[in-house]
């Protein structure tokens, strides 16, 4: 069911028809990138397939579960110096998918967290400003709702998706991009 839920969001996100009417789809995928890396000449894709102990070691940062072994980092670059990494989330929040794309500096800290598909009722879509409290954070256990993180009101399943979505991308970070980073 998992699978069949991120192909309708992929096909909404790739400018294919959304089911629901509930649903929105704010950015393309190759919007998203344009306005993350807006000053970048070159994003690169970068696919990496899991082992079992990557799994293992980035599920246990991120304290949350991987959908696939296969992950997908978006890498923006001006005159080949890094400006940062992007990763697009797909998941389930109560019972239909988000994607969202967690934008990180070359030193592996938040940048933006950026909302691109919400197929739950929109007023359980968080707000931009709640958003930006992820911003300049790193990967570190108080980095949770309730802690550093302040949950939404009404919008409980949304504030936990979208922090497991942002630990996500910044445990993958930390095992596949910063042992490779100068």
């Amino acid at each position: 069911m998992a699978r069949s839920i991120a192909l309708a969001l992929a096909l909404g996100l790739s400018g294919g028809i959304v089911t629901s009417a509930a649903a929105k789809v704010f950015y393309s995928r190759e919007e998203a990138l344009r306005v993350a890396f807006p000053d970048a000449d070159t994003i690169e894709k970068l696919t990496f397939f899991l082992t079992a102990e990557q799994t293992r070691a980035v599920e246990a940062l991120a304290r949350s579960r991987l959908e696939s072994k296969l992950v997908t980092v978006h890498v923006g670059k001006r005159n080949e110096k890094v400006l940062g990494y992007a990763m697009i989330d797909i998941h389930v929040v109560r019972t239909m998918p988000e994607a969202s794309m967690i934008v990180l500096s070359p030193d592996g800290n938040v940048e933006s967290t950026l909302v691109l598909a919400f197929h739950e009722p929109l007023e359980y879509l968080p707000s931009a400003r709640w958003l930006k409290q992820f911003d300049k954070k790193s990967l570190n256990p108080g980095l949770g709702v309730g802690q550093e993180i302040a949950g939404i009101t009404g919008a409980t399943l949304t504030a936990y998706a979208i922090t497991e979505s942002v630990r996500r991308a910044l445990a993958i970070y930390r095992v596949l991009i910063a042992p490779k980073s100068p």
